[in-house]
């Protein structure tokens, strides 16, 4: 499984990129209070960049004092989004103005310092989304995508480095005033708060399966199978930092046997009973609609 694009010259012609499961990247933070912090793109761009330095920002003051909308949509048991016709059911729209008051403090900012498919989606939403504040394209390593010198002295001890998602968050659950990236479900074992991202039609979304829906359901798809995201989609409960993982397989496996098993694999992966009902729980979210069509038509090519 992946979660970027699988590029290397040895690379088949054969493979294919099958999106089996959906879920969010989160925005976890160690400030004190109960209230839900809310971030634009650009003020995250600024704070994982290290423009952005102090809590009480007037980017990040000014995310938080500004009337936002949250959108609820149906969810079915499982807590997926509910569509009618291909559409998602809007069941509110609510303004929210937070009035947040942030604390005078310095961000440690905590990032992946391994090669990951999270550090690359991670750092393609900032570029695309705050190209004038993220500057470099994304990367699956952090500090070659880094906007800045990383090793700048002011960045020593504030910008700091941590292997893998569950290094990040133990980081960042043991730093006051931290924030970091990684998978929702990292957030409550370490005593982590979840930020919600405000997105280009104005919402403050969270990190759950209904918002990754809403987001994936503008984004485009080549003949391998590879996603590319539509980031300024102005889908009001769209959670922009939503990515899926793919099964890398391939269309012509010499052994049949093999072929079969790997089909049964994808199919099961991509089915509700385990995406929906093991995975919400988790953050994850179900591959469906004209996505889960063409999944299945490319677990149909795997031979």
């Amino acid at each position: 499984m992946t979660d970027s694009p699988y590029t290397a010259a040895t690379r088949r012609t054969t493979l294919v990129h099958i999106p089996l499961v959906a879920a969010p990247i989160a925005i976890l933070h160690n400030l004190p209070g109960s209230k839900t912090l809310q971030l634009s793109a650009s003020t995250i761009a600024g704070i994982f960049g290290g423009t952005i330095t102090m809590w009480n920002d007037p980017a990040i003051v000014a995310d938080n004092n500004k009337i936002t909308k949250t959108v609820y949509y149906k969810k079915d048991k499982a807590g997926n989004p509910v569509k009618v016709k291909g559409e998602l059911v809007v069941l509110k729209t609510v303004e929210v103005a937070p009035h947040y008051t942030l604390p005078n403090k310095k961000i440690t900012v905590v990032y992946r310092n391994d090669s990951s498919g999270t550090v690359d989606n991670f750092t393609k939403y900032l570029n695309k989304s705050a190209p004038t504040v993220w500057t470099k394209a994304n990367n699956k390593v952090f500090t070659t995508s880094f906007p800045g010198n990383i090793n700048d002295p002011a960045n020593i001890g504030r910008i700091v480095g941590q292997g893998s998602s569950t290094g990040v968050a133990q980081l960042a659950g043991k730093t006051p005033y931290s924030v970091t990236f990684a998978e929702v479900s990292y957030a409550t074992a370490n005593k982590l708060k979840i930020a919600n991202v405000i997105n280009p039609a104005g919402s403050s979304v969270a990190p759950d399966s209904v918002g990754v829906g809403a987001f994936l359901a503008s984004a485009t798809q080549d003949v391998n199978g590879f996603l590319t995201y539509d980031y300024a989609t102005k889908e009001a409960g769209a959670y922009p930092l939503g990515i899926v993982s793919y099964m890398l397989a391939d269309t012509a496996y010499p052994d049949k046997a093999r072929a079969a098993a790997v089909k049964d694999v994808a199919t099961y992966l991509l089915s509700s009973k385990c995406s929906g009902d093991k995975g919400a729980a988790l953050g994850f979210s179900v591959i469906d609609g004209a996505l889960k069509a063409k999944s299945v038509a490319l677990i149909a090519k795997i031979g």
